[in-house]
């Protein structure tokens, strides 16, 4: 059985192949049932979630992942998220891989929508804010720039030692990074916003976006986490990466369909409807998109197939 570590993980799903094997997994489909999700408690800390994602392809591949999320693990200085993605055959059930789950989700999330911005975000975007310092921050700078001539990307965090750190590690990988002080002002001034934060809180107001904008809401994971305000939602065409998960699982689709501020008919399409052209994305210049992202594990099941079939071809 093949194991990849993170390194290896990584330098098996290059952006471009990994856009593009997400895609087609979107465009074709396969079984996905719904993800076991449980909260896990944690003796004075905030609560960790531990998810399991099954997925397969009948007759190609199946696959499962088991993932760990603790959001205050940063003040042990380690990732939240640890995880592995086991990967079988489709027609015997053979066990093929264990590929490292913490850069699997990172780079199949940062992939994905990069991906939906391949279809919603403006041809001419040049500058983009990411919202957060963590993980994901490198890696959906890094995926964007992959779809969109980026020019320019300014960081925002809590921690504005945090936005320099991230800022300085982005340059060194050659992206013109800077760290941002103020978010009203970087928000108003982008181009594509990304956001991958654990906040329960609106961060991004409706009234900063500026037409022709596209933003991108990776964090929020549960109905009771939240990026973006009322505001945003009522300025925007909505998309998501499932109906399934969006409508359940992310607190910024979730919280205002509750409230009545958005209906499900609102919500113009899933990612699938953009890779097949069943829909066709952004309509004009001017137009505010906004993309949830949930996660879902078909995107796994493609990042993983990659990784695998990527390094068999190398080796045999």
């Amino acid at each position: 059985m093949l194991v990849l570590n993170e390194y290896e993980t990584r330098n098996a799903l290059a952006w471009p192949r990994l856009i593009d094997a997400i895609e087609t997994m979107f465009r074709g489909g396969c079984e996905m049932p719904v993800r076991h999700h449980h909260e896990v408690t944690v003796p004075g800390e905030r609560d960790a979630t531990l998810l399991m994602m099954p997925a397969w392809v009948p007759g190609s591949y199946m696959g499962v992942k088991i993932l760990s999320v603790f959001p205050d693990n940063s003040t042990r200085a380690l990732p939240a998220i640890f995880g592995t993605y086991l990967l079988s055959s489709g027609k015997t059930g053979e066990m093929l891989a264990a590929v490292e789950g913490g850069e699997l989700t990172a780079r199949r999330t940062a992939a994905t929508s990069a991906l939906a911005a391949k279809y919603l975000a403006r041809r001419d975007a040049s500058s983009m804010l990411m919202v957060g310092t963590g993980r994901l921050s490198l890696n959906l700078m890094q995926a964007h720039a992959t779809v969109r001539q980026i020019s320019t990307f300014h960081i925002w965090g809590r921690n504005v030692a945090s936005a320099e750190k991230a800022a300085a590690e982005a340059r060194q990988i050659g992206l013109n990074a800077f760290a941002c002080a103020d978010l009203e002002a970087g928000v108003r001034n982008a181009d594509i916003v990304s956001c991958a934060t654990l906040s329960s809180e609106p961060l991004i107001m409706g009234e900063w976006l500026k037409p022709g904008a596209h933003l991108d809401l990776v964090g929020a994971f549960k109905p009771s986490m939240r990026e973006s305000d009322d505001e945003a939602i009522r300025r925007t065409s909505v998309f998501v990466d499932t109906f399934d998960g969006a409508l359940k699982e992310g607190g910024d689709i979730v919280q205002p369909l509750d409230a009545g501020v958005l209906q499900r008919p609102d919500i113009k399409a899933e990612l699938a409807d953009l890779v097949s052209r069943r829909h066709k994305g952004r309509e004009n210049d001017n137009e505010i998109t906004l993309f949830k992202s949930v996660g879902a594990a078909l995107e796994d099941l493609a990042g993983a197939i990659l990784a695998y079939e990527s390094v068999t071809r190398r080796t045999n």
